[in-house]
Parts: structure tokens; sequence; C-alpha cells
């Protein structure tokens, strides 16, 4: 049987969540959901978080991935926590820029960053 993709570890770093994406591809309807559910399963957790999405490993992601982050963000923000995400490759900075997600979510160029910004908004 092959392992569940994509593979996340998660981190504590000052005060903040941070779920990196181990795999380099995020394409398959399996992966989406897998990924789904990982994400899902550290908010519920947490309840109220600041979380932090590290891509640095990845290279490809789907539509599907975009607009899990959508709700993903959405179900963060409802429970008063907030999303960043950081390490993201220039190709799909390039997909954010040109479907405007650059305006929805705050994007880092590394996980320092990012967490040192929720203790900036304290």
């Amino acid at each position: 049987m092959a392992a569940i993709q994509p593979r996340v570890s998660v981190e504590y770093l000052e005060g903040a969540t941070v779920v990196a994406f181990t795999d380099d591809k995020i394409l398959e309807d399996t992966d989406v959901r897998a990924l789904r559910e990982s994400i899902e399963a550290v908010i519920e957790q947490a309840g109220r978080l600041h979380l932090v999405l590290d891509f640095r490993h990845v290279r490809f992601l789907s539509s599907a991935v975009l607009g899990l982050l959508i709700r993903v963000s959405k179900r963060v923000s409802e429970q008063g926590g907030q999303l960043k995400l950081a390490n993201i490759h220039p190709g799909i900075y390039e997909v954010f820029k040109i479907t405007r997600l650059t305006n929805i979510f705050d994007i880092y160029e590394s996980v320092d960053s990012a967490t040192q910004s929720f203790a900036d908004h304290r």
C-alpha cells in the first residue's frame, strides 16, 4: 500500500504552528484530500492558532490546492487565528499573483519572517 501523500511535518515555533509540506508535487485529488485532512487535524487540535504553511519543498500544485488554501484561511480566521504562507516557489508565486491570491494571503519569504509577523502584531 502506498503512503498517503502529501506528507507534512508539524512544528511549533515562537507561538506559531508551522505545517511544512514535504512533497514537491501536490497534484492528485487524493493528495489534496490527504492535505486537507492533515491541516484540519492541526486546526482542530489547536483551536485559535497562528498557522504558517511552509511550501519550501513544493514546486507544483493543482488548482484544487488554491481552493483548499482559501477554505483553510477562512476556517482559521473564523476561529480567531491567522494564516501565513512561507517559502513559496517563484513559479507558484506567479500563479498567486495572476489569480490575485496575493491580495488574500500574507506571504513571506521564510518561516522565520512569517512567525515574526505574528509577534509584531500582538
